[in-house]
Formats: structure tokens, sequence, C-alpha cells
């Protein structure tokens, strides 16, 4: 690629990524914006029945007063606030209660009641709202939710999700994570992350809550191959178009996950397998790509020792054995490793990509005394 091609394409990701960074911060000023603006109306949701029962007590009290002691509607409804809230600005026929029609008596019982009932309701409900700040954050999380496009929704986060979602954020991508676990969905959003709470049977209507109609791609990273099935086929259904990636943890079940519909199949097991035996073959091991028509693959770093034949030599020597993909020279990449008088150099870094018993040979090659 040309110099200037780089650059711009170099220039292009650094702005994409700027975007995204300045959209994530965007995100969690409104985070708190929204926690402000649905605190008070949270509230009101959490206690308005009893806030309904509490009216209909101040009203009917204002009608016992008004029947019985004559009072107009509106000294009645102060008499019936003050009596109810034990304020005492109205005290019935001056404190002596001999005097009070039976029928009367029983009814501010009842009223009273009922009241205190729902005054301590409420009074829970606040206490609640205002330690826990769970609804208010629900609220909030929706609210959010509903404002994003092309992001990602990562399914389970106790088991592998959070490592994705921890480089998803690296990489200034918005995410929404699904989880079951109450303490996790507590910890999430007590971070300021998006999150949604997955419930028994409800797959579907927790990918709309996560708002898949504008996703740009599901991860499916459940502890449990079978929940991982059930929402690979929930993503398509809702999603034909979605782009689906999910792991396995049984190596059995590649091809059911991709018949139910997800685009990439990553086996836990087979990865990590694979990985650690690596490992004991190249010990500059630096990344492993899996692949259905080439197999297993290796990428490797190789410094270039003082001694070793490759030194002189141009890209022909390497890709006889593996495929050079970069060099590193200084702390620096070399642009022009395709140009026929480049030569390798001594503490030159290779990164190189092949099959893991010649990078073996390489390896051996660039380090030899």
């Amino acid at each position: 690629m040309p110099d200037r091609e780089e650059e711009d394409a170099i220039l292009f990701q650094a702005k994409t990524r700027r975007k995204r960074r300045i959209a994530r911060h965007s995100r969690r000023f409104s985070f708190v914006f929204y926690e402000a603006i649905y605190g008070p109306l949270v509230f009101v949701k959490a206690v308005y029945r009893q806030l309904i029962i509490l009216l209909a007590m101040f009203l009917a009290g204002a009608a016992v007063f008004a029947n019985y002691d004559r009072l107009n509607p509106i000294d009645a409804f102060l008499a019936s606030v003050s009596t109810i809230t034990t304020i005492g600005l109205y005290v019935p026929h001056n404190g002596n209660f001999t005097q009070m029609s039976r029928s009367e008596a029983v009814l501010l019982i009842l009223l009273i009641i009922i009241s205190v009932g729902a005054g301590a309701s409420i009074l829970q409900n606040t206490v609640n709202t205002v330690v826990n700040g769970e609804l208010r954050r629900e609220a909030t999380t929706k609210k959010l939710v509903s404002r994003l496009k092309d992001h990602v929704i990562v399914v389970g986060y106790s088991h592998l999700g959070r490592y994705v979602v921890e480089k998803l954020n690296e990489m200034e991508f918005d995410n929404v994570i699904i989880t079951r676990d109450r303490g996790v969905y507590d910890e999430i959003l007590a971070k300021d992350k998006l999150a949604v709470l997955e419930h028994d049977n409800r797959t579907m209507e927790v990918l709309k809550e996560a708002g898949i109609e504008k996703a740009s791609l599901v991860i499916v990273a459940h502890s449990e191959d079978s929940d991982n099935m059930l929402f690979i086929l929930a993503a398509r259904k809702l999603r034909p178009d979605i782009r689906i990636v999910s792991v396995v943890h049984n190596d059995a079940l590649i091809d059911a996950a991709k018949n139910a519909g997800a685009d990439t199949v990553i086996p836990s097991s087979v990865t990590v397998g694979h990985l650690l035996a690596l490992s004991a073959v190249t010990e500059d091991l630096v990344g492993v790509v899996f692949s259905e028509k080439i197999g297993t693959k290796e990428i490797a770093e190789f410094s270039v020792f003082k001694s070793s034949p490759l030194i002189g030599k141009g890209l022909q020597a390497v890709s006889e054995i593996a495929v050079l993909i970069g060099v590193i020279r200084n702390g620096e990449v070399i642009k022009n490793i395709f140009d026929p008088n480049f030569k390798i150099q001594e503490n030159d870094t290779l990164l190189v990509f092949g099959d893991p018993a010649k990078l073996e040979v390489l390896e051996e090659e660039a380090r030899a005394t």
C-alpha cells in the first residue's frame, strides 16, 4: 500500500475511534443526566398506588368531617389531612371523643389505619428508591439503549462475556450486556454500563430490550451451550440480517450452532487446547488463526540474532517457510518489506504466519548460533 493511502487509512481509523470515544463519553454524561430526570419519575412510579390510596383517604376524611362536623369543603379537607397525618391542627369536638358519634369514630379509625399503612409503604419505597437506585438505573438504561445504533449485544457476562466487554470498551464500541445474575447486573449498572436483566423464558423480550433492532452484532457467550443455542435462534428470528458470533463449549455442537443461525462459531475448548499445544511448539506464539479452509495456523514473532543465517536475506528466504506479515525494526514497522532491495538485519523482529511445525524451523534459523 502506498504511504499516502496507508496514512489516509490510519487517519480514518483514528477519526472513527475518536467519534466512538466522544459518543461513549456523551453516553456517560447522559447516564448521569437521565438518572437525575428519572429519579422523581421512578419514585412516583414506585409509589403511585399508595399515593392514590392516601389521596382517597384524605377525600374520604373530608367527607366524614363535612357530614358529621358540618365543615365547609376546604376546612373539611384540611381537617382530614391534619388528622390523618397526625399534625393535629383540627381536633373534632375539642378532643372530647365521647361527643363523637360511633359511626364517625369508626370511619376515622379505618381511615387512619389505612392511611398509616399507605404512608409506611411510601416510606419504605422511598428508602429503597434512594438507597438502591435500581428502578432509576433501569429506567435510565432503557432510555439510553433506545438511543444506541450499531452497538454490540453481549449475551452472558460472568464467563467469557466479561472479557469480550473489556475489549469492546477498549476499542470504544458501544455495547449492551445481557445477564441473568442480579448481582452482576447491579455491578454493571453501578459502573454506568448498559445492561438488561435476563429472566427465564424471556429470550426474545430481552434481546428487544437490548436494542437488537438497531444493533450491528450479537456475541453469544453464555457459560451453557443450551442457553447459547436459544439466543442464536432468537436473535436470528428477530434480525435475519444481523451478524451473530457464538462460542460453544462442546465442539460437537459447532454445526448445530451454525444451523441455528450463527455466522461464526468459536469452540472454546478447541481454541484453548490448540493455543496451549502450540505454545509448547513455539516459544514466540502471539496468535492463532482458526479457519475451516486452511486449518489451524499460528502467528509468531521472532527476533533475529547476530549469528542468524537470515541476516542479509530478503523476503523470499522467509516465504519459503512461512508467510512474512511484518518486520519491526527499531520499534517501528517496516513498510517496504516487499521491496526487492529489502534485507533482514540483526535485531529485526519478524511477524510470520504459517504451520506450527514450519514456524519452529524458522524460529531455529532466526536464533541460530
